[in-house]
């Protein structure tokens, strides 16, 4: 898969930005894969109304656009399933002494600490995909964090040296390709295998309070399965439970 890539000084996000530039028919190709690098956003996102710390020229802000025209609005999952494996393959490259996992949906954690977010946003047709737009926030330079965000982690303080950004970017498209093209049932299986928390029984928080629990399963459309300590399988959407860490 080929990609355009087009970096820029600055911007509100990089999803808004690609978002803007589809609207713009005349020099955006139906078919055109894109890749748009920020040195700095002034309104970065994470998924809900989270936002995200990035110090300016510090770490890799990029959004992807692809068209996953093959996908119906059903398994929609699988792009978020891909992308965060090529994440996960693309950081075992760097931190080779340490546990890469996805906590659950989409945030790639190194041991107990968040290194990455990401904000997927797809548009449909009918029951079929037009578009995906990726935004990632991967953190790889910065040394100091100071929003109330509690565990983040970056590659440099993970290594003690700053990391090139250019390469890392090329090597997470490298392994991204592979993960698109991975037939479902091999890629839900793969990302299943790095979820964090897959054993053992943790806390959690939903609407009722605390609980501790088993991560159980992820259904096809992204659905957490959690077994609690009564035995009852409990099934949570996007921000209905917490991750008590």
């Amino acid at each position: 898969m080929a990609y355009q890539i087009v970096h820029i000084d600055e911007t509100d996000s990089t999803n808004g930005w690609l978002r803007r530039f589809l609207a713009t028919e005349e020099t955006c190709p139906s078919d055109a894969n894109m890749v748009v690098v920020a040195d700095f956003q002034t309104a970065g996102r994470g998924c809900g109304t989270n936002a995200w710390e990035s110090e300016r020229g510090k770490n890799l802000t990029f959004s992807l656009l692809i068209h996953p025209t093959e996908i119906t609005a059903d398994c929609q999952f699988r792009i978020s399933e891909a992308v965060s494996l090529a994440l996960c393959e693309t950081l075992d490259g760097y931190v080779t002494d340490r546990q890469v996992s996805v906590k659950w949906p989409n945030d790639i954690y190194v041991d107990d600490c968040k290194i990455c977010g990401m904000l997927i946003e797809n548009r449909l047709r009918g029951r079929l995909m037009t578009d995906s737009i990726i935004g990632i926030g991967l953190n790889v330079n910065q040394r100091e964090f100071f929003s109330d965000a509690p565990n983040p982690v970056s590659l440099v303080q993970l290594l003690g040296h700053e990391v090139a950004l250019e390469p890392l970017l090329q090597a997470f498209l490298q392994k991204l390709e592979p993960m698109l093209q991975m037939d479902p049932e091999t890629l839900g299986k793969a990302f299943r295998e790095r979820l964090y928390r897959r054993e053992g029984e943790h806390e959690y928080r939903d609407g009722k309070g605390l609980f501790r629990a088993k991560l159980l399963n992820v259904l096809d459309d992204g659905r957490l399965v959690l077994l609690d300590t009564e035995g009852t399988a409990r099934i949570y959407a996007f921000k209905e439970v917490q991750f008590v860490i």
